[in-house]
């Protein structure tokens, strides 16, 4: 694929808790994309906290479906944090206001100009507030985030267009679609782990599917239609942290052999950048700056593998030369 919006659309949605590693996963899905290019300023996609209860890049068009689907449980958190940070609920509305106010004029505001009319406003500003008031609009589909250029913020602004409210069954169903699409064949426990949704909305979702869903005898299922064994052997990548590839499905012993588990998955709900030959992770890497150029460090123990991996090394230096680099 060559155009990012193609790729955040096969894959629903992308993890963008860091938007750098976003970026890099965007350029590890296409073909010579430029840093600059890597999300379109066209309003076509945006960031929401959605799947997971985590931020991700989505398709403008599916985020008011999406964020119907999956915003409940997240309203419920943030509510509880708040007023664990001493906000009370009339303090709430109150920053609710504040902020759909400050983005009305069509303006995107940094989360530093939203927490000084915040506390203008009376409204506690301190320790998770501000992000969790920001967080309680983006989830009652006030708000969406935006890149501010290269430089790895997101900004907050009002939602565009807003979607046509659709009925939770059919949109379960839709997710399931899409689902399998981007990561088929897969189970309903594997929908379940990357949506967020419960087990029972994830098995109503492929269910609804009917005589579109394909059941493997192997236990898998899949979209009629869809030729796996017709799909190109997966090449060399760099995937950065957080990668979809990773987060896809609720096992990913398939592409993390029992050795590197813990160097991929360190604890804390980590997963660390991978390097992938033939779809499996073959070692780590990292990605720093010196002056205006980048530099890759592969710990990668086989030389094959190495030596395979090189033009992928080029190329994330070559992106990353315009944007900046992903914690590693």
């Amino acid at each position: 694929m060559r155009d990012p919006r193609d790729v955040v659309g096969l894959l629903v949605g992308i993890q963008a808790q860091d938007w750098r590693s976003a970026r890099l996963a965007l350029r590890a899905r296409t073909c010579g994309l430029a840093a600059a290019d890597a999300t379109p300023d066209d309003g076509s996609v945006v960031v929401a906290w959605l799947l997971r209860g985590t931020l991700h890049l989505v398709r403008t068009e599916d985020h008011g479906w999406l964020l119907g689907l999956t915003a409940r449980a997240g309203v419920v958190e943030s509510r509880r944090r708040l007023a664990e940070e001493g906000v009370t609920d009339r303090q709430v509305d109150t920053a609710l206001q504040v902020i759909g106010a400050e983005l009305a004029c069509g303006a995107a505001r940094s989360r530093a100009e939203l927490a000084d009319r915040l506390a203008a406003a009376g409204v506690p500003v301190v320790g998770q507030a501000v992000h969790h008031c920001v967080r309680l609009a983006a989830l009652h589909g006030q708000a969406v985030l935006v890149p501010a250029g290269t430089s790895g913020e997101l900004l907050v602004r009002a939602v565009g267009r807003h979607a046509e409210p659709i009925d939770r069954h059919v949109a379960v169903v839709e997710l399931a679609r899409r689902y399998l699409l981007g990561h088929g064949p897969a189970t309903a426990a594997d929908l379940a782990a990357w949506s967020g949704l419960p087990l029972r909305d994830a098995r109503a979702g492929m269910s609804g599917l009917g005589t579109a869903l394909v059941e493997r005898v192997d236990g898998l299922a899949d979209v009629a239609g869809r030729d796996v064994a017709a799909l190109p052997a997966l090449p060399p990548r760099l995937l950065p942290p957080f990668d979809p590839y990773l987060l896809g499905w609720a096992d990913r012993s398939f592409a993390v052999p029992e050795h590197l588990r813990s160097r991929v998955q360190p604890g804390g709900g980590m997963l660390r950048a991978c390097a992938t030959v033939d779809g499996a992770v073959v070692g780590t890497w990292g990605l720093r700056r010196r002056g205006g150029r980048a530099e890759v460090a592969l710990d990668v123990a086989d030389p094959a593998h190495a030596e395979a991996l090189q033009p992928e090394v080029a190329d994330v230096a070559r992106f990353a030369v315009g944007a900046a680099p992903p914690e590693s």
